[in-house]
């Protein structure tokens, strides 16, 4: 079973580079994707009634702004929009999907670098959420948690360590709750398998710096200690264009 996740930066502009073909090719069996920028009535029409995919929307208040979209192969238990608390529900940042075997989490987390009051707001976001999956995985459900996490975690997450220890999305408070958040029992799925520098998810679109690779690496797969071993591969698709990210993804058997 084939996880993918992608911040695609507006779906109608990917949409317009290829996406479409790139999806049907791809196939997965699950596909996340992240800051659609769009209302449901603003899909092209094929990416809102995809064949062979059960679609899940949720577009933020504001227009042109945020929001999530998953596709599902298979008819989830249950879809929830949301961790019931208005301040972050009303950004489209959140889908919950319930399967058999997992909980799938799909993603954006907020940017803190607007300003102190959005760095605050985000650091709060990574706490609602991270009390959410945590009293799931107490009821004994497996945790897949994927989407755009707007941190990078260590310095080999990114091209330039050093130039950005004072730049949100790589502050000490930011990566210290990616710590907290795998103290708490979950489960790096990429640097499980690649432990190698230079793998990045995203690229400024200044400077040329997907040319370059000077990238982060911002996206992730994270799993429950408890599923570690259902996970087989974990991979970053560098070479897939179209926005300023580009999917990351896992295999999975149950």
């Amino acid at each position: 079973m084939r996880l993918i996740s992608w911040n695609v930066n507006g779906i109608r502009a990917v949409d317009r580079k290829g996406f479409y073909d790139w999806f049907q090719q791809e196939s997965p069996d699950i596909l996340c994707i992240q800051e659609i920028k769009a209302l449901a009535e603003q899909f092209p029409p094929h990416l809102k009634n995809t064949p062979g995919y059960h679609v899940f929307i949720n577009p933020a208040q504001r227009k042109g702004y945020s929001g999530v979209t998953t596709y599902s192969k298979q008819q989830p238990l249950d879809v929830k929009n949301g961790f019931d608390i208005k301040k972050f529900d009303d950004e489209g940042r959140i889908l919950i999907a319930e399967f058999d075997e997992f909980v799938l989490f799909n993603i954006y987390y907020p940017n803190g670098k607007q300003n102190d009051e959005r760095l605050q707001y985000k650091l709060d976001f990574y706490d609602a959420f991270l009390d959410y999956a945590d009293a799931l995985k107490e009821q004994g459900k497996n945790i897949v948690v994927c989407g755009d996490f707007n941190t990078a975690h260590k310095p080999i997450d990114l091209a330039n360590p050093k130039a950005n220890e004072t730049v949100s999305g790589f502050l000490p408070v930011e990566r210290a709750w990616i710590d907290r958040f795998i103290d708490h029992g979950y489960v790096d799925t990429f640097r499980e398998f690649n432990k190698e520098p230079h793998q990045y998810s995203w690229w400024s679109y200044r400077t040329a710096a997907r040319d370059r690779n000077v990238g982060w690496r911002l996206d992730y797969f994270f799993v429950n200690k408890g599923f570690k071993g259902n996970v087989k591969n974990a991979f970053i698709m560098q070479d897939v264009v179209g926005s300023d990210h580009c999917p990351v993804g896992i295999d999975i058997e149950i």
